[in-house]
């Protein structure tokens, strides 16, 4: 009796249901700034890593460039960012595009290099072009580990849009910060709780994805 008490004191469920509307537009807000700093670090990992792979010796100051903005902190590279964009949505999506950089790039060069000798040998035996076998057997086979990175840089992602609260935005961060600016647990808690959920079903869902589009890992393990 004593912890339903004290969690009906932590939680208003009057003020959740009062904001039903709110926490969806949150929802869309979070999920939104993920998917979109998400697609672009792909877009952009994807670029760096062909160029890793073609020139070898760009990989490392690839890594070392892509290394230093993933340790600079959110926000210090949101503070560093408003002097030549502002403090608007299009900070954030530079500051979180920017972590997800390393991930990907990593995990891109990684799946590639992990193709089997035997496999592109076979593909030149048939007369692929290098392009050609790149889309049509190296990234297929690849996928496994691609995706994995897709999904670190996804959950790392969800957890670094509540920061951008600071900057008017951050989806559900944006419950966390007026809940401690107020002492009001409850909006507290919905950032909180909604933030990992919203991580877990990404996290699933690209495992999912995974495993949907990558049958032959699954019979071979």
């Amino acid at each position: 009796m004593m912890v339903l008490g004290q969690t009906s004191q932590l939680v208003d469920w009057d003020w959740i249901g009062r904001n039903i509307d709110q926490i969806a537009d949150r929802t869309w807000q979070h999920l939104s700034l993920t998917a979109v700093s998400v697609g672009i670090g792909l877009v952009i990992s994807l670029a760096l890593a062909i160029v890793a792979l073609r020139w070898r010796w760009s990989y490392t100051p690839i890594t070392w460039v892509t290394g230093l903005l993933y340790t600079i902190p959110s926000l210090a590279l949101f503070a560093l960012l408003v002097p030549v964009v502002g403090l608007n949505a299009t900070n954030a999506v530079i500051a979180l595009t920017s972590y997800t950089l390393l991930i990907i790039i990593r995990n891109l060069v990684a799946g590639i290099d992990s193709v089997p000798d035997a496999v592109l040998e076979a593909a030149d035996g048939m007369g692929y072009t290098r392009r050609a076998r790149f889309w049509r057997m190296e990234v297929p086979l690849a996928l496994p580990v691609i995706i994995a990175g897709l999904r670190i840089a996804t959950v790392t992602t969800v957890g670094l849009v509540t920061v951008t609260a600071v900057l008017g935005l951050g989806g559900y961060g944006y419950f966390i910060l007026r809940g401690l600016n107020t002492f009001f647990w409850t909006q507290i808690l919905v950032g909180v709780v909604l933030s990992v959920a919203l991580a877990t079903v990404l996290d699933i869902g690209f495992l999912v994805m995974q495993r949907a589009l990558s049958p032959w890992a699954r019979r071979a393990r």
